[in-house]
């Protein structure tokens, strides 16, 4: 996995309306990359709803929110259609972008060990660098999480 201090691999992934993104382009801003394992999951569904609900001040604090799943296209649109998400949604079906920052690994649910994506956000200021890794966000207020932590570098 990266470290703090780490240059966030660039990677271009596409996106729910069928464009492309490239982190890259948003050097220069602060940015929120989050991996969710999956679309329309009661923890996903509140992790990105505390990040929606939080989008009037997490945009005024020109921060750019990227979540990134093994999802396909189709199904980011829908899911960001169905909850009004405003920021953008990267489809990783091939797990490219997921590996390129080693969130796929070993988990455990109700006692069984499996492998899958492991919920993790990257925070990167404007050099591009990695600030802050929350390894397990507190999916009701993640938004806040990632304003508070920003707030506070």
């Amino acid at each position: 996995m990266l470290e703090l201090g780490d240059k966030a691999p660039d990677f271009v992934g596409p996106l729910g309306d069928g464009g492309q993104l490239r982190l890259s382009d948003f050097f220069g801003r602060k940015i929120a990359l989050y991996f969710y394992p999956l679309n329309d999951t009661p923890g996903c569904v509140m992790e990105a709803c505390s990040i929606r609900d939080s989008w009037d001040s997490i945009k005024e604090a020109g921060i750019v929110v990227i979540g990134v799943s093994p999802n396909s296209a189709a199904s980011h649109r829908r899911f960001a259609a169905k909850y009004n998400l405003p920021f953008f949604l990267i489809a990783d079906k091939n797990k490219q972008v997921i590996d390129l920052y080693g969130v796929w690994g070993e988990k455990m649910l109700y006692g069984k060990t499996f492998l899958g994506l492991k919920r993790t956000t990257f925070l990167i200021d404007e050099s591009g660098r990695i600030v802050k890794i929350f390894k397990r966000p507190k999916n009701r207020v993640h938004g806040k999480e990632i304003l508070d932590a920003f707030a506070n570098l």
